[in-house]
């Protein structure tokens, strides 16, 4: 007897269609599993049958093989139990073939036959045509974020009695979206002084410029960066399905039970692998933390630790927004659209310019190469964060602008932005940039005579541009770009000043 059941296989955070079929027949008894399964799936042989059993179900002592259609796509994970089971129980007449059509099955079995959960419910679901889904009880809430219909189950037993008629469907409890509001961000408010840094926030949110600040330690670097993520506007409902579809892939959205609404932020530690930050990996291929940030900010904090070559990988994501992860047997495409925030001391002591430095001209050379040239060359934004003032510190000061008020204007701003078909300027690009960035005679001069120099590469010339586009929408004004717009672009660029690992 054979069986068919429809089910999915993560790969990156895309999901895959994917057939089961069973085939109950005459020979030795055995269980193989073909379609290109990877080791869990393979594993499925003795969790499937364990969980059978315990369910005090019966076990054909016969020869079972099990397709997983097509067999071109690799097939990760332990997701395809469930569908193995009610595709082993269909063909062994152990359940109605017809109670199974119009059913699409997701989710990992104990051994005692209780349904586990997954990961990537949300894009597993989302790859499935119609049809009603069964999900793992506590991945329903996950699921029916994009099939409303859909019905989670506890155990192998509780699922066949209700497609026998012998009992209800199930109807777990599902808790309710616990995303995180605007206001639970840090509050720009509570930074003291640094109102450049301020002002550079601001046009960062606006047009998705990159920022880099060089500083000695506790001169609010890392304050700074944690208050970005309070200025970006809410997400659309694309952006939110897209940023809970990387999310999902990673296990992470359980914790919300619900879409992210607000743009993420990552912060990985200077140890992290390159793969942890890059994505891929030998067989899952997971998204990684410039995944994670997709939407949001990313936050390097100690740029000059990470790896040289951790650094250089993220050169290509910066200007295409994407990763591809190539495999021998795989190949994905993950989303990377993120701020990048990065901070710094501008030497290994720590002191720099603003102190005395103990460090020597080979240590300094050594800690800079770790930053390359086409690495700071995509930093829009360069700042040097001076420590604060004592007097500044300990003074009773009027608090500066809330987060609140800033977003209301990056908000405000950005859709000028939109209506140029982009959701930031930092995404417009030669043509487009022309188009509606015109410079007049003298800022064509100013970025020319740049260029002949050697301060300005062709793509700084063009961020400076988007920049001077960027603070043109903040003071709501029209017409070319000026002088005194490219002037302020290039101070924010830190390109009239050299500093720490810049110099």
């Amino acid at each position: 007897m054979l069986a068919e059941v429809p089910s999915a296989t993560l790969l990156g955070v895309e999901g895959h269609r994917v057939l089961v079929e069973v085939h109950v027949g005459q020979g030795l008894p055995g269980f193989t599993v073909v379609g290109l399964p990877d080791a869990s799936c393979r594993e499925a042989r003795d969790r499937v049958r364990a969980a059978v059993l315990s369910s005090k179900l019966k076990w054909p002592d016969t020869r079972i093989t099990v397709n997983l259609a097509p067999t071109h796509v690799r097939k990760v994970g332990s997701g395809l139990d469930l569908a193995i089971a009610m595709a082993l129980l269909g063909a062994s007449k152990q359940l109605n073939p017809e109670a199974l059509k119009g059913l699409m099955f997701l989710g990992e079995l104990g051994l005692n036959g209780t349904l586990r959960p997954i990961l990537g419910i949300l894009p597993l679901v989302d790859s499935l045509s119609a049809g009603r889904v069964v999900v793992p009880a506590e991945n329903l809430a996950e699921a029916r974020l994009v099939r409303p219909d859909a019905r989670g189950v506890r155990t192998l037993s509780e699922l066949v009695s209700a497609l026998r008629a012998e009992e209800p469907w199930p109807d777990p409890p599902v808790r309710e979206s616990t995303s995180s509001p605007a206001d639970a961000y840090c509050d720009l408010a509570e930074v003291q002084g640094h109102p450049v840094a301020r002002r550079a926030l601001e046009v960062a949110a606006t047009g998705g410029h990159h920022v880099l600040m060089v500083g000695p330690p506790g001169s609010g670097k890392t304050m700074l960066a944690e208050r970005l993520p309070g200025l970006l506007a809410d997400l659309d409902a694309r952006g939110a399905m897209d940023v809970s579809r990387v999310h999902s892939a990673a296990g992470l959205l359980r914790v919300h039970n619900g879409l992210l609404t607000r743009p993420p932020f990552r912060s990985p530690h200077h140890t992290a692998s390159l793969v942890a930050l890059i994505g891929g990996g030998s067989t899952l291929l997971r998204p990684g933390e410039v995944s994670l940030a997709s939407g949001g900010v990313l936050f390097l904090d100690e740029l000059g630790e990470f790896p040289a070559a951790h650094l250089d990988a993220l050169r290509q994501p910066l200007e295409s927004g994407i990763i591809r992860v190539a495999r021998a047997n795989a190949n994905v495409t993950l989303p990377a659209r993120f701020i990048l925030v990065a901070a710094t001391n501008p030497c290994p002591c720590g002191v720099g310019q603003w102190g005395e430095c103990r460090c020597t001209p080979g240590q300094i050379a050594r800690y800079g190469r770790r930053l390359s040239s086409p690495l700071l060359d995509r930093f829009d934004i360069r700042l040097a964060i001076d420590p604060p003032e004592a007097a500044m510190v300990f003074a009773s000061q009027r608090k500066g602008e809330s987060s609140m008020e800033v977003r209301t204007r990056v908000e405000r701003a950005r859709i000028r932005a939109q209506e140029r078909g982009v959701s930031s300027n930092r995404e417009l690009r030669g043509e487009a940039l022309e188009k509606f960035a015109p410079l007049s005679d003298q800022g064509r001069r100013l970025l020319r005579s740049r260029l002949e120099t050697g301060s300005l590469s062709m793509r700084g010339a063009q961020r400076t541009r988007a920049v001077a586009l960027t603070l043109r929408d903040l003071e709501d004004t029209g017409g070319p770009i000026t002088t005194d717009d490219l002037e302020g672009a290039l101070l924010l660029r830190g390109e009239e000043q050299q500093i720490g690992v810049l110099a």
